[in-house]
């Protein structure tokens, strides 16, 4: 059994792949994308099984910013912990994404240790706040 499924949102193909692998190895099933309109498009805000699931997404995207894709998610409903990564951050971009209510903001490079233990928070606030599924024992950790 997975520890949770995380959609992974990149435009770098080799960070999504380096990514994905990485959180494949922690335990998570990971699903990744491109950009923000193809996990839209592919999501639809249904949840796809029992595992909790958490959004990772790159800010600075060709057709949808990560703050795009967070607005279109909010916009149709769909609550889903997220946890921006960047090579470009900076401190008001950083604000206004947890406004937002992004869970966490990473920026690259960082250690493999952040971006998981970032996710499992995420995941753990979320599913105490109720925007999880009940389905959550495999969190421990």
């Amino acid at each position: 059994m997975t520890e949770a499924r995380v959609y992974l949102v990149d435009d770098n193909d080799g960070f999504r792949d380096s990514t994905a692998w990485l959180l494949e190895t922690a335990g998570f099933e990971v699903a990744a994308f491109a950009s923000g309109p193809e996990f839209v498009e592919a999501y639809g805000g249904d949840r796809h099984g029992a595992e909790p699931e958490c959004l990772v997404s790159d800010m600075r995207m060709p057709q949808m910013s990560g703050l795009q894709l967070q607005d279109e998610l909010r916009r149709r409903g769909i609550v889903l912990p997220l946890v921006f990564v960047t090579a470009h951050g900076d401190v008001p971009l950083a604000v206004e994404a947890m406004r937002k209510g992004a869970a966490n903001f990473l920026e690259k490079p960082f250690g493999e240790d952040a971006l998981v233990d970032a996710i499992r928070a995420a995941l753990a606030t979320a599913r105490s706040n109720g925007a999880v599924g009940a389905v959550g024992e495999c969190m421990a950790k």
